[in-house]
């Protein structure tokens, strides 16, 4: 149990880790070029282990010393250490759905396994496409707790195929991390592969396999892709801040009175902080300085304590801000009127149910939030600005609902609350807690 005391004001500078969704594309795409790549620094987060320990089981060299990875890639085509080949996605969804994409174009088997949480996800919508473009991969098959339709889920087992053929996708769910596995099963393919999304969901793999010059294009929603026969490392790749950790305390700086928190050097790639635009609408005091341009833009966010207010929030503005939605619903809380979050669904499928997780938490803290039910997608409401009460609220083991509780709980004034569980904090973000500490200095 984890015991949150409230905070009156806060006057600080922080930085927070590096980007967890930039980080494993680094190495991934670091890994299929011929040669060193330096990535610093690096996030080393239970799920960025998890799919450096893959490349390394695929055959790549790897050296991390204080926040610098150094990696040595095989070029295009991996050489595992061993076969058959098992790996371990660990709960990382990123590395099972991304990995996949690649290894259904390697002349070697794989078993791909995963911990518990993992294996409760989905995986036909990785599964189903590849199998498409002529890859031999299969899931296990088990019937949803909810929907009590059959699914896919991993352990996935993945053999050589003859060929790998480009196709034509029209994605009925903006996913990045469906889109990045067909990118990366389209370097190996037979002809073009173009991929249409309903919106435009973060795009860190476009980026990326621009700088490593591989052959694509993105015309709005819409990305080509073309085989190549080599990626070309940049040699140096620098990975600012996530903004997903820089969220936490963003919203932190606007509920708490009397208080300024600077953010250094945080990622904000337009497809992935779809939260500031909601912030400024409910009118957070948010500014962003020392813009600096890359293959990634970053800069300092400045956020002020703010008189916020409800918002409508719309389903295309989702893929944005995906795996913000916990913490903006603890906004939400603090802001007089309505918020309505629609377009939510795809909650249902993270490392818990995070609708359910987060309207259970606030619920009982006195929160008027509920979910409501369409026939094709789901939103979240919560009628906000009142007074709330300290209680022993649970994680249900996902860092995201977790470290969303307890920014919940340090602005309620003169009470003391706790949590459950902290250590699956360390999924994605292990200072946390050591940068909350310092906040109360």
């Amino acid at each position: 149990m984890y015991v949150i005391k409230p905070i009156s004001k806060i006057k600080k500078k922080i930085t927070v880790p590096p980007d967890k969704s930039i980080s494993h594309r680094a190495v991934i795409l670091s890994s299929l070029c011929e040669g060193k790549t330096r990535i610093e620094p690096f996030v080393e987060s239970q799920d960025t282990k998890a799919t450096l320990e893959c490349m390394k089981k695929l055959g790549i060299t790897a050296n991390l010393s204080d926040g610098l990875l150094t990696i040595i890639g095989t070029g295009m085509s991996l050489k595992p250490q061993e076969t058959p080949l098992t790996l371990f996605a660990n709960e990382s969804g990123t590395t099972m759905r991304i990995l996949s994409g690649l290894l259904s174009c390697q002349k070697f088997p794989v078993t791909f396994e995963a911990a518990p949480a993992l294996c409760r996800r989905p995986m036909g919508r990785i599964i189903l496409p590849l199998q498409q473009m002529g890859a031999r991969i299969s899931g296990t098959t088990a019937k949803d707790k909810i929907t009590h339709e059959e699914k896919l889920y991993p352990p996935l087992h993945i053999k050589p195929a003859g060929e790998i053929k480009g196709q034509r996708f029209k994605l009925n769910v903006a996913s990045a991390q469906v889109k990045s596995a067909l990118m990366l099963a389209a370097l190996f393919a037979k002809g073009q592969t173009v991929i249409k999304e309903p919106y435009k969901s973060r795009d860190h793999t476009e980026r990326m396999l621009k700088l490593f010059r591989a052959g694509i294009k993105v015309k709005g929603t819409t990305i080509t892709c073309k085989p190549i026969n080599k990626l070309v490392s940049p040699k140096k790749l620098f990975i600012p801040g996530d903004f997903s950790s820089a969220a936490f305390f963003i919203v932190l700086g606007l509920i708490i009175k009397k208080s300024k928190i600077t953010i250094k050097n945080v990622n904000i790639n337009p497809t992935r902080c779809g939260l500031l635009q909601v912030l400024k609408r409910m009118g957070g005091k948010i500014k962003i300085k020392n813009k600096k341009s890359a293959y990634e833009p970053y800069a300092d966010i400045v956020v002020q304590s703010s008189e916020l207010k409800g918002a409508e929030v719309k389903p295309e503005e989702i893929p944005s801000m995906i795996d913000e939605v916990p913490i903006l619903c603890v906004a939400a809380a603090f802001a007089k009127g309505k918020t309505e979050i629609r377009g939510v669904k795809e909650l249902r499928v993270k490392e818990t149910d995070r609708i359910w997780s987060m309207v259970h938490n606030l619920s009982i803290a006195g929160v008027d939030i509920y979910n409501a039910r369409y026939k094709d997608d789901e939103e979240i409401v919560i009628n906000g600005g009142k007074t709330y009460r300290a209680y022993s609220f649970e994680s249900f083991f996902d860092h995201r609902v977790a470290m969303s509780m307890i920014i919940f709980s340090m602005a309620l004034a003169h009470r003391e609350s706790d949590i459950d569980d902290t250590d699956c904090i360390n999924k994605s973000f292990p200072r946390f807690l050591s940068i909350v500490k310092s906040l109360y200095r």
